[in-house]
């Protein structure tokens, strides 16, 4: 992993695989370093025939933080959001997006298969919708449009989401981790303790940005109804999100593949808010089929 400027801040980012593949571009959801991309599903990108590259979002991990921009007040956000009411985040979902795109220019990519988890999934999105050049297919993962009509998060989901620890105690914080990836994690595969734990403690050990996770949250809500924008969308798209997803419910996902022209819906029974390892090989067949339509 190296650090590159890109957009005019720096960007943490991990390149692997044949330097003259495809390119698939990864990008990780709210408040979550790359590091959650299981290296499992980068190796099977690899063996697939690809050139994966993954990259802390600005604000989180390694890459730059916004600590100057102080911390959103989510409550009044929120509120602002469901009268209606127009409000500046200290940057947008299009920042992120842009981002994204920064990087590929700065590792001379002309184009990728870009594909987005969660938060990661709307900024994938907009690349797609924005970007079009730049995109050779869509892949997005547990993800929504912003329709304000979808049913919402469940309320214990909700709640460890926006609920993170606001100090640098690294057990409250890996307790924290722990109980999080249990609640929103995938009932019909929950993960080994240990290797939960081990892989919790790595990402603290890493870097902690509860701040840098605020200001993401007040660039999605922000951000509102993309389904205008992603009508614009021609990529080849598939849209993967499992039907025990309680943080974002699988109608987000029946969403965005109605409303993107073309786009193949692929629903995993018993996946949560997360990637779990015996649906890695799943997740990259399908991804790499999206691609193979992109040819």
């Amino acid at each position: 992993m190296t650090a590159i400027t890109a957009n005019g801040i720096t960007l943490e980012y991990d390149d692997a695989g044949d330097p003259s593949a495809p390119v698939v571009l990864l990008i990780m959801g709210l408040g979550a370093q790359m590091t959650l991309w299981p290296v499992e599903l980068v190796d099977a990108l690899i063996a697939r025939g690809f050139r994966v590259i993954r990259f802390d979002n600005r604000d989180i991990g390694l890459s730059t933080k916004f600590d100057r921009a102080g911390l959103p007040d989510l409550a009044q956000l929120m509120m602002a959001m469901m009268s209606g009411r127009v409000f500046s985040p200290p940057y947008t979902l299009g920042d992120m997006a842009a981002d994204a795109v920064a990087l590929l220019d700065a590792l001379s990519v002309p184009a990728a298969h870009i594909v987005g988890a969660s938060m990661g999934g709307m900024i994938a999105q907009l690349v797609a919708a924005e970007h079009p050049a730049r995109a050779r297919s869509l892949v997005s993962i547990m993800s929504t449009t912003g329709n304000p009509s979808l049913p919402p998060a469940r309320a214990e989901a909700l709640t460890v989401l926006t609920g993170r620890p606001m100090t640098a105690d690294r057990d409250t914080l890996v307790a924290h981790g722990i109980r999080t990836a249990q609640v929103i994690g995938s009932p019909a595969y929950p993960p080994d303790p240990d290797r939960l734990r081990a892989r919790v403690e790595r990402e603290v050990d890493r870097s902690v940005s509860p701040a840098g996770a605020m200001r993401q949250m007040a660039a999605v809500l922000a951000d509102g109804d993309r389904r205008e924008r992603l009508r614009r969308i021609t990529a080849p798209t598939t849209v993967i999100h499992g039907d025990a997803d309680p943080l974002v419910p699988v109608e987000g996902g029946r969403d965005t593949a109605a409303v993107i022209s073309g786009a193949e819906l692929v629903i995993l029974s018993g996946m949560g808010h997360d990637l779990p390892l015996p649906l890695i090989d799943t997740i990259a067949d399908t991804i790499a089929a999206t691609a193979a339509r992109a040819r």
